[in-house]
């Protein structure tokens, strides 16, 4: 049996990992490396690696073991697929469960149909937007984002501004954080804001180690609202993994949306504001920004 080294998630290894990330960019939110240490605390995760790739071996909250797409050269993904099977199937004495695959390593890997099950998985398909068309918010689709965008300039003309944040903001993002949490009902949804709570604060302690950018929102000189977001040249994308607003207050999400690109990214062409989580209202928000096209995802389960 192969002798595999499994590995933990260190930031000290930032930059072997994201060499590994820039080798495919299948245009997922879960290639984007901001993401991994974002939610490494919520599901823990670990990787080996061989002379082609990087493979995942990670557990979910009830104990079960699932890897996601290796990341790897095209060429090499079936090589890196099968390695990755092979630690699940003699290490961990496990068949395979692969989530979160996209469709050109789909189509890529071929799978026989008499040995695997694939499943498309509408709960985690990534929105992608123009992202001109979100700075703007120009033409008929989107004038009833425009007229919320005129209507909160109007209403706190003078009272607001646009900043770029960073490490220095810590404490007053994590306070809204803590107020953000008192506005929810249900204790999953704590556990995932304080998940993401130690997330944020974790990239913001290692500010210099990550490549991202930070927006707010002040309105009478209190934060309320803000968003990441950091920049892949390769696809000309923008990723979103965090955006946050007050919802009392009209049309204060369309401002952040559309100042964020403005004043962060004003040359980006697209931007992936990342999957609705099966929530119905999340859903029917991301569907009125018009995205430009899914970005599909299938979990792949060994027989």
């Amino acid at each position: 049996m192969k002798d595999y080294q499994l590995h933990e998630i260190k930031i000290e290894d930032y930059n072997q990992i994201n060499e590994y990330y820039n080798l495919r960019r299948p245009e997922t939110a879960d290639s984007n490396i901001l993401d991994l240490f974002l939610w490494e605390n919520c599901y823990p995760t670990w990787y080996f690696t061989n002379e082609h790739g990087l493979m995942w071996v990670a557990k979910s909250e009830d104990n079960q073991y699932y890897s996601s797409v290796p990341c790897c050269r095209e060429e090499d993904l079936k090589e890196c697929f099968l390695e990755t099977q092979d630690y699940f199937n003699n290490v961990l004495k496990k068949k395979l469960t692969m989530y979160l695959v996209d469709k050109k390593a789909l189509e890529t890997l071929d799978l026989p149909e008499d040995e695997y099950i694939v499943i498309p998985d509408r709960t985690y398909y990534d929105y992608v937007y123009d992202a001109e068309k979100l700075r703007t918010f120009s033409g008929k689709k989107y004038h009833k984002k425009k007229n919320h965008l005129n209507a909160f300039k109007k209403e706190y003309e003078g009272r607001y501004s646009f900043k770029i944040l960073g490490k220095e903001n810590e404490k007053e993002i994590l306070e809204y954080l803590e107020k953000w949490k008192e506005t929810k009902s249900h204790a999953e949804e704590y556990e995932f804001i304080d998940s993401e709570a130690k997330g944020i604060k974790y990239i913001l302690d290692n500010e210099e180690v990550f490549d991202y950018k930070i927006g707010g929102v002040y309105v009478d000189d209190k934060l309320e609202s803000f968003c990441i977001g950091n920049y892949y040249e390769q696809e000309d994308m923008v990723y979103l993994p965090v955006e946050k607003a007050n919802p009392e207050i009209r049309g204060l999400y369309q401002y952040i949306c559309s100042q964020f690109l403005i004043e962060a990214f004003p040359l980006a062409g697209k931007e992936n504001r990342e999957d609705d989580m099966g929530i119905e209202g999340l859903r029917k928000s991301k569907l009125s920004y018009n995205p430009i096209y899914m970005v599909e995802k299938y979990t792949i389960i060994q027989k």
